[in-house]
C-alpha cells in the first residue's frame, strides 16, 4: 500500500490526541518502509523502497518547536561526525529546497569522496501550517483555543551508503571505531579491513 507523506497521516493523529496544553509537548518517533518512485535508483541512495526513521511533534509555542528542530539537526550532526566518523555540514535549505509545507528546512550534508554532497538528515520546522491543516489545536493555559507548533525529522538507510562512500576505496571498507563497537564487530573472526 502507498501511503501519504506521514506529515499527514500523524497531523490526523495529533488531531485527536492533542486536546490540552497539558497534553503538550507530544514527541513521536516512528520507523517505517518508504516507496518512493525513483527513475534511477543508486543503491543505499536513492532506492524505490528503503528503512527511515522519523519523527514528529508538536509544541505549545514557537520557540519550542524551533529548539526541537535544532535539537534533532544537532543530534544527527552528532551521529553521524562522532560514531560514522562522517564529517557533515549544518544549513538551511533555501526556499525552493524545503520540505512542502515546512516554515524552514535544515539539513546535515557530507561531503563524499567523488566531491558530491550528500544529505544525510533533515529537520523541519513546520511552523502551524499543517497544524492548521489537520486541525491539530488545544485549549491553551489562558483558556484560549491555539494551533499546535510542529515538526519533523529525518534520516534513512542513505546513511549507510554514506558511510560506505566515506569510508571506502578499492581495497575495502573500515567501519569506524564507534560504529564497530557499538555493532559488536570487533570479534578478531570477522572480515574486516
Amino acid at each position: 500500500m502507498v501511503r501519504p507523506t506521514s506529515e499527514t497521516i500523524i497531523g490526523d493523529a495529533f488531531s485527536r490526541w492533542v486536546q490540552s496544553y497539558r497534553d503538550l509537548p507530544l514527541l513521536i518517533n516512528q520507523w517505517a518502509n518508504v516507496v518512493r518512485w525513483e527513475m534511477r535508483t543508486r543503491l543505499f541512495l536513492r532506492t524505490t523502497e528503503f528503512l527511515w526513521q522519523e519523527g514528529h511533534t508538536a509544541h505549545a509555542t514557537k520557540a519550542e518547536a524551533v529548539e526541537e528542530t535544532m535539537r534533532m539537526l544537532d543530534v544527527y550532526a552528532d551521529f553521524a561526525e562522532n560514531w560514522m566518523a562522517m564529517p557533515v555540514i549544518k544549513g538551511e535549505k533555501t526556499a525552493g529546497e524545503r520540505f512542502p509545507g515546512a516554515d524552514r528546512t535544515f539539513t546535515v550534508e557530507a561531503m563524499m569522496q567523488d566531491r558530491k554532497a550528500l544529505q544525510a538528515g533533515t529537520s523541519h520546522f513546520l511552523g502551524q501550517n499543517f497544524a492548521k491543516a489537520s486541525g491539530i489545536q488545544f485549549l491553551g493555559a489562558d483558556g484560549t483555543q491555539q494551533h499546535a507548533w510542529t515538526t519533523s525529522w529525518g534520516v534513512s538507510t542513505r546513511l549507510i551508503g554514506g558511510l560506505l562512500m566515506t569510508h571506502s576505496d578499492d581495497d575495502g571498507f573500515v567501519l569506524p571505531p564507534k560504529a564497530r563497537t557499538a555493532a559488536r564487530c570487533d570479534r578478531a573472526d570477522l572480515p574486516l579491513r
